[in-house]
């Protein structure tokens, strides 16, 4: 099963995408990671899902990675007296924690910590950025407000504050319940929403303990001022550039999207760019014409998956949309630009006896016209190593551990196969060689590039390389 690309897909799984059928097609169709996301449904039937993925790949003997996705806090108006606000530029509006219903002067906010951050120039967004309100005035329990853009405002609708950092933790009751659970189904990626700091990540892979690998959701204008530290202690990210678009100017996103998927490549982070990249597919059967070009462009940005949402969790649509975004992707990759723009933005390999591997098994598949690069892993670092480098042949992962496996199919140009350890140098070899023929990714008389470590099975001792025929 493995993919004639590099670039990976994440499709979201919901009422559109919960049989074994349409998991089975999902998967055949092009999608490696399938996304749980728990601001959605109920426990069993993520369960459900969780149990059909597991069949399937022991069907199909080839690792499925399963991302689950925590709702997070979400800031909500309270409720109004006579239905929804008609707001007018200029209009002056009260917040306050009183829960009694809203009025045309005043209207519930029950959340503590946004008085607590508020500051004069603050910006209050509701409904998604619809409603534009700047802070004048504030003490502990009441913001004052001017309306700037003008619309309705109703009862529960989302609040948004992008200039200003919450107090609040990225992690509710909710969160803490839907983690105990993710964990016990043996998720792959834990996905943490309203990120601000890297402590926010800490404390996430504190409660994780190694179980599953945890993902950063940059969607706050504060994360960006920390991007380097999120990007440092987690071990992955994604671009959730919806609620970026929300929080900053339409403008800002694309430039920013290019900066954190620079700053990932470096990190050697794997990259997810997500939301409403097909958005259209949700009712018809074809993309957009910009739909397509803004998948194109975060591949040839360098991402290593790109994610679909609405589109195969709830859309019409499901396998269609990802079959476009698998055709999109190969199309990309096999522009000759896209080859260039991955090796000019490939940077000088630190000063490490892992990174000198790495480099040098890129060279010498480059050099050798090699089927592909085969490296020996445990917990998934010499991978990443070699995919940082965007080789322009396949990574093959070998490891012993499953979820690491698992872990490795969002990574980006890898094929990763769960099984034994190497035990010598010339078990190495022939199990590198056996392995490529029987996934089909090297044919008799071509040639692989071989790293491992020695001791065999000693985590992140990336020493050697050899050449081997197939």
């Amino acid at each position: 099963m493995h993919r004639d690309r590099f670039t990976k897909i994440v499709a979201t799984l919901g009422p559109a995408s919960s049989s074994v059928e349409r998991l089975r097609s999902l998967f055949e169709a092009g999608a490696d990671v399938f996304r749980l996301n728990f601001s959605h449904g109920e426990q069993d039937d993520h369960r459900r899902r969780v149990d059909l993925l597991r069949s399937l790949e022991k069907e199909y003997k080839h690792p499925i990675a399963i991302l689950m996705d925590l709702q997070g806090p979400k800031l909500r108006l309270g409720t109004f007296a006579k239905g929804p606000l008609e707001l007018t530029k200029g209009q002056k509006l009260r917040f306050d924690l009183d829960s009694a219903p809203g009025t045309a002067k005043r209207v519930p906010l029950p959340h503590p910590e946004i008085f607590k951050a508020a500051k004069p120039g603050g910006i209050l967004l509701i409904d998604d950025g619809k409603v534009r309100l700047r802070i004048v005035a504030h003490d502990d329990k009441t913001i004052d407000s001017e309306v700037e853009v003008p619309g309705p405002i109703s009862d529960r609708k989302g609040v948004n504050l992008p200039n200003l950092v919450i107090p609040l933790s990225p992690m509710t009751a909710k969160d803490h319940k839907d983690l105990t659970f993710g964990l016990s189904l043996g998720v792959d990626w834990v996905a943490l929403s309203f990120v601000q700091h890297a402590h926010d990540i800490a404390e996430l892979k504190k409660l994780v303990g190694g179980r599953a690998a945890v993902m950063a959701k940059l969607e706050k204008p504060a994360a960006i001022e920390h991007l380097d530290e999120i990007i440092e202690q987690s071990d992955g990210i994604m671009v959730a550039r919806g609620d970026l678009g929300v929080e900053m100017p339409p403008e800002a996103v694309p430039p920013l999207q290019k900066r954190i998927l620079a700053a990932c490549r470096v990190a050697g982070r794997p990259a997810i760019v997500a939301t409403q990249m097909l958005d259209s597919m949700v009712h018809s059967p074809t993309p957009t014409r910009a739909e397509a070009s803004d998948v194109a462009t975060a591949v040839y940005d360098g991402t290593d998956a790109v994610m679909l949402s609405a589109e195969s969790a709830s859309g019409d649509y499901p396998v269609e949309a990802v079959t476009i975004m698998d055709r999109i992707l190969k199309s990309v990759e096999a522009d000759p630009l896209y080859r260039r723009l991955m090796d000019a933005s490939r940077r000088e390999p630190e000063a490490t006896t892992a990174d000198a591997i790495s480099a040098a098994a890129r060279q010498c598949a480059h050099t050798l016209s090699a089927a592909a690069i085969v490296t020996y892993t445990n917990t998934g670092s010499t991978t990443l190593r070699a995919a940082r480098e965007r080789p322009d042949v396949r990574i093959l992962c070998l490891t012993p551990n499953i979820h690491t496996a698992r872990r490795m199919t969002l990574a980006w140009g890898v094929h990763p196969v769960h099984g034994e350890d190497a035990h010598n140098f010339g078990d190495m070899v022939a199990r590198a060689v056996r392995v490529a023929r029987k996934e089909q990714i090297a044919k008799e008389g071509q040639r692989l590039v071989i790293t491992a470590g020695v001791p065999f099975g000693t985590p992140g001792a990336t020493n050697i390389l050899r050449i081997a025929y197939v």
